[in-house]
Parts: C-alpha cells; sequence; structure tokens
C-alpha cells in the first residue's frame, strides 16, 4: 500500500493513536507533517504546534504545508474534564470538549479540501470514539455528543467530495491505553474494573495505538478507492454497555 509522492497531515500526532498514524503512514512511503497543540512529541518527532480550534492557526499550518493528499484528523480527547452531571456542566466546558474534537475536524478538513478538489484525489479519515457509538465511559457529554457529530460530520462529507474522487471515513477506537489520560482512566477501573473491561472484549485485550494506525492505512491507500462514507469500530470486539 505504498503512500510515494503522497503528503499527508496526522493532527494530534505528538504520542499515542496520532503518533502511531503518523508513523504508519511514513512507513508506507508518506511525507508526514504532524501537527499538535503541543510543541514536541513524546518521543522527540519534529512538530507542527498550533492551536487547531483557531481557524487563522489553521490556515497559517495548510498554507506552510502546501497541497495534502491525506488529512488524519486525530486531534480531540477530553480537555482533562471528568464526568460530572449535568447541571455542573458549564459551557465554557462543554466548549472546549466540542471545539478540540469536532471544531478541529471541521477547520482542518475545510482547509485541506480546496487542494484535494484541484487533484481530483484525497483520503480524509477522521478519528472517532466507540464513545461516538454508544455512550462515554467518563460520562462526558459532550465528549460523546462530539465524537458522534464526527461521524455525522464523515457520512456528510463522503456524499459532498465523492464527485472529487475523495474519500472519508471514519475509525471509531474501542478502548487505547495509549497516553496519560488512558492510563490514568486504566489505573482508576482498578484490577476488578480492568479485568471486566477485558472480559467483554472478543479478543481479551485492550487495543494499542497500532491497531488504528492499520485501519488508517487502508482508509489512506489506494486499495481503499470506493470505499467512502464508512465507521468502522476497531475495538477488538468490544460488548458495549
Amino acid at each position: 500500500m505504498s503512500l510515494a509522492g503522497r503528503v499527508a497531515v496526522v493532527t494530534g500526532g505528538a504520542h499515542g493513536i496520532g503518533a502511531a498514524i503518523a508513523d504508519a503512514l511514513a512507513a508506507d512511503g508518506a511525507k508526514v507533517h504532524r501537527v499538535d497543540k503541543q510543541p514536541t512529541a513524546l518521543d522527540g518527532s519534529a512538530l507542527t504546534a498550533a492551536d487547531l480550534t483557531d481557524s487563522s492557526a489553521v490556515n497559517d499550518v495548510f498554507t506552510a504545508v502546501g497541497p495534502v493528499d491525506i488529512l488524519v484528523n486525530t486531534a480531540g480527547g477530553v480537555v482533562g474534564q471528568v464526568g460530572r452531571p449535568l447541571e455542573e456542566v458549564s459551557v465554557e466546558a462543554w466548549q472546549a470538549v466540542v471545539n478540540a474534537n469536532l471544531t478541529t475536524m471541521f477547520l482542518c478538513t475545510r482547509a485541506a479540501v480546496p487542494a484535494m478538489k484541484e487533484r481530483g484525489w484525497g483520503r480524509i479519515i477522521n478519528i472517532s470514539s466507540g464513545a461516538g457509538l454508544t455512550v462515554s465511559k467518563t460520562g462526558i457529554q459532550a465528549y460523546a455528543s462530539a465524537k458522534a457529530g464526527q461521524l455525522g460530520f464523515t457520512r456528510q462529507m463522503a456524499h459532498e467530495l465523492g464527485p472529487y474522487g475523495i474519500t472519508v471515513n471514519c475509525i471509531a477506537p474501542g478502548f487505547i491505553l495509549s497516553n496519560p489520560t488512558t492510563q490514568l482512566q486504566w489505573d482508576g477501573y482498578g484490577p476488578d474494573g480492568q479485568r471486566a473491561l477485558v472480559d467483554g472484549i472478543a479478543m481479551r485485550r485492550i487495543g494499542q495505538p497500532t491497531d488504528i494506525a492499520n485501519g488508517v492505512s487502508f482508509f489512506a491507500s489506494a486499495q481503499s478507492g470506493w470505499v467512502t462514507g464508512q465507521i468502522i469500530a476497531i475495538d477488538g470486539g468490544s460488548a458495549f454497555l
């Protein structure tokens, strides 16, 4: 699945799933630009630092990179929040999570699409979550809502961009132990909770970032040229409750 000569942008590329995706695309031959809010990657890889919730910053990134063939929208997360009753959720807290997950995807896709249309080829892969298919395990309403919104955006953009040779697909990962936030979540389950989570997965293991990167490699490849508007749960066969 050679991507030689292709240019890719991976948002949220500093660590975890984003870093694994960037590594996989680079291994497939693409020239990969990793973009993240933080200035350095955990493994020391080069990053473009930008606040992707800011439209001007996003435009600056894509102007500097030039035409992009592959866009992977990985940026997101819970923004340091924890679950709490809805009546205790402030407007600012809601907007922070929605902006980090859904608005960043909108802005980056909008910036990348014109060059893809001109070239008549493009691959857009959005990284959502099992929370978008069911509920958030952490009980964060804005996170579940934003991740579900990513699914709708994927389908709508696939319909809009298909005539231009651009595919748009989405991966909804199950529980992936990939960064400090997910490590805290895993630790918080305790031995019994961890055992219950793993027992609810058909493959009897939690996911790794490379599991998601493998799916992205397929969606980014020439072999996926007639696959668009799809949402695939890469979750080891999780039994969502």
